[in-house]
């Protein structure tokens, strides 16, 4: 069974940093594309951020593009989101996600991931 659960989340002020950290267990971790998506209050949940198998290749969406660093470490089965110059719009939950199967490319599409965590919540105040 694949199971996702981050953690990290919490109140900061505006301009400060976080980073949310996800764990993975029940399969080969290296073998899998990774995702990061929120969701705010009394909105969709949108996409944040990938990372390829390897780590070598990621993608951002345009509202957190040099704020927000994805990153992950193959051998602790972890993936993690760094943010930076927190805004009060950065308010949301934070998802990781996994696809059930293997891509050799990159997925912003919510229907591409299978495995969803239960989420962390990132509260900034201003």
């Amino acid at each position: 069974q694949v199971q996702l659960v981050e953690s990290g989340g919490g109140l900061v002020q505006a301009g400060d940093s976080l980073t949310l950290s996800c764990v993975v267990s029940g399969r080969t971790f290296s073998n899998y594309l990774m995702g990061w998506f929120r969701q705010a209050p009394g909105k969709e949940r949108e996409f944040v951020a990938a990372i390829s198998r390897s780590g070598g290749i990621t993608d951002y969406s345009d509202s957190v593009k040099g704020r927000i660093t994805i990153s992950r470490d193959n051998a602790k089965n972890t993936v993690y989101l760094q943010m930076t110059s927190l805004k009060p719009e950065d308010t949301a939950n934070y998802y990781c996600a996994t696809p059930s199967t293997v891509y050799s490319g990159m997925a912003r599409r919510e229907s591409a991931y299978a495995y969803w965590g239960q989420g962390t919540q990132v509260t900034v105040s201003s």
